[in-house]
């Protein structure tokens, strides 16, 4: 049950009050509090059962990876990268394996040393079908990580690629093996060690109240140095209306997500502004193709592509970007954000056309009836829409993509549920349409993980249980092609059969605009996690809050 209001605000203001603090980060006058308004608690913070923005946001804090892709998020060989928990790597000749010697300083939050086991314990996690990891897809280049010492981690892979130091590196998160080891795996679900996380990040986590808030300090002892903040509280929202007006009134300093009908309240305030956020989501309408609950059965509905097409054809895309965002939206073009390096915007996708979306469902049996609607041997064309209670934009959408269903003659029901149920839903396949956002790795290979059959089951991330082994096969191209021409190439044609399989109308691109206290000075944003770089993140002194007399408050795309 939630903590009354007043409570919680005195409870946090009492932690978040400490003094001034050296930073060996290079500024003297680092510390101090931020409060991050977040919309939705995150379902899980152990990196590998991490699947939604809000879980990656804190995870971004609290662990290191080996070492950190570039600002450019290239993903082919190791250019850019800096070390973290590894302090140098070595390739073998025949590039088939890579060498970590990991930093002896690293610590677990815990005091005990960072060591070769631990990427190996990781590995074995990430990629156990008893856990099901939705991030194990990414690995699957990886044969196996060999302990050559107790520093000295080796990762040995299938084939070469020009992604196999993003795939360590990037995808693969060390976590504790002392900590975790005597769970059995399976268990890692629902054990409270997982919920209690132990990380070697420049954060540290202090406690995780469901709902309500999740907190960390500042890792003093940090090996690569101690952050600029001292603490930053994630305070759990019902959305980001109210999340902009915490920022406002200065109950909180930060919000991801700005309405886009509120983006011009920013420019006369004098306590926060706007900070665009590059993106790698895109949202779409996804059609299970399967019954609720199946992975064989045809769905009574959507297993009939002709459906798909008219749903598709049915509803203004366009009109619908305009009412929604005004003129700062970006109309979702196939299977990707356009911010991607391989996105391509001459995929073809179904235009248009509600008189064709009306001949095509008559092809396909649905007959009109004389209350309008439709149905088929006694059927109605009737399903339901999921959509997540921490979005406005996709409860906005749904609204919309409702009503012009009815002009086609089809009957969506709105079921709008909390962020853990959808997810929930999404990956048991219980749901007839989800309205679902997708953020991409910066590597071609992210794709198979949300469009290839390998991310089928578990909760492996295609959710959709989309399947097709010519896309597979395009997408494997893609992503071990060392000629970016040829990469593209691949890509576009598995972009272009998945547009032609129409398993879900492509919506929007995820535009983003934070609201952010003007005394916050932000590090390197990037467009695949705000929080990567928190660690840079500071409080101007002058303007440092007494949170003892302010209090506290706390969407996704």
């Amino acid at each position: 049950m939630r903590k009354p209001f007043s409570l919680l605000v005195a409870s946090i203001a009492a932690a978040a009050c400490g003094g001034d603090t050296t930073s060996a980060r290079g500024d003297a006058a680092a510390g101090g509090t931020m409060i991050v308004a977040t919309v939705g608690d995150p379902v899980h913070l152990l990196p590998p059962l991490v699947s939604d923005f809000a879980g990656k946001s804190v995870q971004d804090l609290v662990y290191d990876k080996l070492a950190e892709v570039g600002p450019d998020l290239n993903s082919i060989g190791d250019a850019g990268f800096t070390p973290h928990l590894a302090k140098s790597w070595t390739w073998a000749p025949d590039s088939m394996s890579i060498a970590f010697a990991i930093d002896p300083r690293a610590r677990w939050h815990d005091g005990k040393p960072v060591l070769a086991e631990d990427v190996r314990y990781a590995f074995q996690a990430f990629t156990d079908p008893k856990l099901g990891s939705p991030n194990g897809p990414g690995l699957a280049n990886i044969d196996s990580i060999q302990v050559r010492d107790s520093l000295t981690a080796v990762a040995w892979f299938r084939k070469r690629s020009p992604s196999q130091f993003y795939d360590v590196a990037y995808q693969l998160i060390p976590i504790p093996r002392h900590v975790y080891d005597s769970l059995a795996i399976d268990r890692l679900q629902t054990a409270d060690a997982a919920r209690q996380i132990v990380g070697s990040g420049p954060f540290r986590l202090v406690k995780w109240e469901p709902n309500v808030r999740i907190e960390v300090i500042a890792d003093t002892a940090n090996y690569r140095g101690r952050p600029k903040l001292d603490r930053v509280i994630f305070s759990v929202v019902p959305d980001a209306n109210v999340g902009l007006t915490q920022v406002l009134t200065q109950q909180a300093d930060f919000v991801e997500t700005t309405p886009p009908d509120q983006v011009s309240s920013l420019d006369s305030s004098k306590v926060a502004r706007a900070l665009p956020l590059t993106s790698s989501g895109y949202t779409f309408a996804g059609f299970n193709q399967h019954a609720p609950g199946s992975n064989s059965a045809p769905h009574p509905i959507f297993g009939d592509i002709r459906v798909r097409r008219a749903l598709s054809m049915g509803v203004d895309r366009a009109a619908m970007l305009r009412n929604v965002f005004g003129a700062n939206g970006r109309l979702g073009r196939g299977p990707f954000p356009m911010t991607h390096a391989v996105a391509d915007s001459t995929i073809r996708v179904p235009a248009y056309d509600t008189a064709a979306a009306m001949a095509l469902l008559d092809s396909a049996g649905w007959r009109v009836g004389p209350d309008g609607m439709r149905a088929k041997n006694g059927q109605p064309l009737r399903f339901t829409m999921l959509t997540p209670t921490t979005s406005l934009l996709r409860k906005a959408y749904a609204v919309l993509l409702q009503e012009q269903f009815r002009k086609l003659g089809a009957r969506a029901d709105v079921d709008i549920v909390d962020n853990q149920v959808f997810t929930e839903r999404t990956t048991k396949g219980a749901f007839d349409m989800a309205l679902t956002s997708f953020f991409t790795d910066p590597g071609a290979a992210g794709f198979s993980q949300n469009w290839g059959t390998a991310g089928i089951g578990g909760h492996g991330q295609n959710t959709l249980r989309y399947s097709n082994r010519a896309v597979d096969a395009l997408l494997d191209s893609a992503a071990t092609s060392f000629d970016p021409a040829k990469t593209r190439a691949f890509a576009r044609r598995a972009f272009q059969q998945i547009a032609d399989d129409a398993p879900a109308i492509w919506l929007y691109d995820v535009v983003q605009v934070a609201a952010i206290n003007r005394r916050l000075n932000p590090g390197l944003i990037r467009p695949d996690g705000w929080a990567v770089d928190m660690a840079n993140w500071s409080v101007d002194p002058a303007r440092r809050i007494d949170r003892d007399r302010i209090g506290l408050g706390g969407a996704t795309p």
